[in-house]
């Protein structure tokens, strides 16, 4: 974890309730037992930030980057957290995957939780772009991905990666559910180990002003560098 990008963190938002943060990839958003190995977390680096508590009031994946947000105080904390459990928050992801997306879809695909429940999962999707490389990986001459905007309206743990594994589009860089020969070819040929997976923008609606707040995070670098490796231009 010393390795990461993360002093200072890059606050996008701010104001006297709520703060949000573009979480560099695999950033920690608070200690877990599931990764013992990581000894930094982005909520004690924030709350050392800005000298005050912070309270986290969604998750993000350790290996997705993007918009995180906090309350700066308790009563915002459980208004928020009420927002995102109705499903009334919108939460905007690119991601960049294996193969030709279609231009739109709707992955409506339950998923199961480590305890064996079976819960309903649904993510719409549209494709922003679409390239064809020559990255030799397997029997064909060249390889196609796509960078794709994903809108869930339900939150289960890893539903945007299982989502594309189900629809045979893994994200680049996702492990386990993304595909081996990609991942491996990324890391060996191009350096690059991170999930492809970005949170671009959150919006709700502010519980103490009423006001539509649209809270959006830039690419970090190394979605960036392999846009353009890739060749894949929004333009």
């Amino acid at each position: 974890m010393s390795s990461l990008d993360v002093n200072p963190l890059q606050i996008i938002y701010q104001d006297q309730r709520l703060v949000a943060i573009n979480k560099p990839n695999g950033l920690l958003v608070h200690k877990s037992p599931i990764a013992a190995d990581a000894d930094v977390f982005a909520v004690q680096l924030l709350r050392d930030q800005l000298g005050q508590k912070v309270y986290p009031v969604h998750r993000l994946d350790r290996k997705t980057s993007g918009v995180l947000l906090f309350a700066l105080h308790e009563e915002m904390n459980s208004l928020m957290q009420q927002q995102f459990q109705e499903g009334k928050v919108k939460k905007t992801y690119h991601a960049i995957v294996r193969g030709f997306t279609p231009d739109a879809g709707e992955i409506d695909y339950p998923l199961k939780r480590e305890d064996g429940t079976v819960q309903e999962a649904f993510t719409s999707f549209k494709t922003r772009a679409r390239s064809e490389v020559p990255f030799q990986i397997g029997k064909h001459a060249t390889s196609r991905y796509s960078l794709v905007e994903l809108t869930p309206t339900t939150g289960r743990m890893h539903q945007l990666r299982k989502h594309m594994a189900h629809i045979f589009h893994p994200i680049i860089g996702d492990r386990p559910h993304g595909c081996n020969k990609q991942n491996r070819f990324f890391k060996n040929q191009l350096g690059m180990d991170e999930m492809m997976l970005h949170a671009v923008s959150v919006e709700f609606v502010h519980p103490a002003t009423g006001q539509i707040i649209s809270v959006k995070a830039p690419y970090q670098p190394v979605f960036g560098k392999l846009l353009e490796v890739l060749k894949l231009s929004l333009a």
